[in-house]
């Protein structure tokens, strides 16, 4: 897409339904979060949730709480799994109050139970709300036995409702899991620098019924760098980052979202950006943000598929180095980088005479995958 193509979609925005309730005091003690219901399920959740993958200091969630937002989200593999018990005994006391999610990477139906049961213990609790199979961006990585799976611990009454969460493939997975009317929510990556026809995919999904869940919704992140740092300072001026949340639920058709929170500063800003919704100079800022971001960030369009000469998964490469450049979760990239196999991991970008993967929106190929060698390998 033409950077002239990318700034008309992005003022398009101004036109968008906004669907938020909208406040003019400054603090987030006045302000009120919208609430949306969450699909067919019928689940009332805030617009704003909480993704706690990057969060280390349960005192950010218990604030959350406090502050009425209902809907967390967490994993099996967050944090080398000790993530779920964080947030099960931070939500202990409202737990029956709130929304809870979580994940599994089971590549069977076996190993998706046993990760539930461990789920449940962790959390501290008899039930989820929604569980999800994880990072699902092929119709093959969900057979039939993983969504049987989902059924039976829903008749068990251990999960509440099935959800399938994906990274890429969205053109496919959407209109693939709506056809299969097998999954109640879907938590999708949904942000500014993604294609326009995402739009038209979320929308599918609303009207189907399914509830969805926007994640990624910061566009790589790029907020972990600490106050001084140049971009830390320009990312704070510019307010880009709120900017680009207040972006992702700006339509009714997104019902909640789950930005990383890691402190209380993170979760004023958010709570404000949401609750005072879009404004017409938002576009604005989001142009120049993409021009800042687009050599770093992999929108997980799909085009350099099979473009490397040495078979690597070229976005996923890309999204591990976010984690760690982006997120601060220097872990959780190297734990996905080690589940490659062992002849990716071995590859070293220098050794090719040129790089054979040219990325169709301007992301610096080389230099990010040599980037995650450098860090991970």
């Amino acid at each position: 897409m033409s950077d002239a193509s990318r700034r008309t979609f992005l003022a398009s925005a101004l036109t968008s339904g906004i669907g938020l309730k909208m406040a003019a005091a400054p603090s987030s003690s006045n302000l009120e979060m919208p609430v949306r219901t969450l699909g067919k399920t019928g689940l009332k959740v805030t617009v704003l949730g909480f993704g706690c993958m990057t969060t280390s200091d349960p005192a950010v969630i218990e604030k959350a709480v406090d502050m009425g937002i209902t809907y967390f989200d967490t994993a099996r593999v967050y944090q080398s799994g000790n993530n779920e018990r964080m947030v099960g005994a931070a939500l202990k006391k409202a737990r029956k109050n709130l929304v809870l999610s979580t994940k599994t990477p089971a590549k069977t139906a076996a190993q998706a139970m046993e990760t539930l049961e461990t789920s449940l213990k962790e959390l501290g609790t008899d039930w989820v709300d929604i569980w999800y199979l994880h990072s699902r961006e092929k119709p093959e990585a969900i057979p039939d036995e993983l969504f049987e799976a989902q059924e039976t611990a829903q008749k068990q009454g251990k999960v509440r409702f099935r959800g399938v969460s994906l990274h890429g493939g969205h053109s496919v997975m959407i209109p693939w899991l709506i056809e299969k009317q097998r999954t109640d929510v879907i938590l999708s990556s949904y942000n500014f620098m993604m294609d326009p026809s995402m739009d038209a995919l979320v929308e599918q999904a609303d009207k189907a019924g399914i509830g969805v869940v926007a994640m990624k919704v910061m566009a790589g992140g790029f907020r972990t760098n600490k106050p001084g740092s140049t971009q830390y300072d320009r990312l704070k001026k510019d307010k880009a980052l709120a900017t680009a949340l207040k972006w992702a639920v700006r339509r009714p058709c997104v019902h909640t979202s789950i930005p990383g929170i890691q402190d209380l500063d993170m979760l004023d800003d958010n709570f404000k950006a949401v609750a005072t919704g879009w404004k017409q100079d938002d576009s604005k800022i989001l142009a120049a943000h993409m021009d800042y971001i687009r050599p770093l960030y992999c929108s997980m369009c799909g085009a350099c598929d099979g473009q490397c000469s040495k078979g690597l998964p070229v976005s996923d490469i890309i999204r591990y180095v976010s984690y760690a450049e982006g997120y601060g979760e220097f872990a959780l990239g190297r734990e996905n980088w080690l589940q490659m196999a062992s002849h990716h991991q071995a590859v070293r970008c220098g050794d090719c005479a040129g790089c054979t993967v040219k990325c169709p929106k301007g992301v610096r190929v080389f230099d990010r995958v040599s980037r995650a060698q450098e860090l991970f390998a």
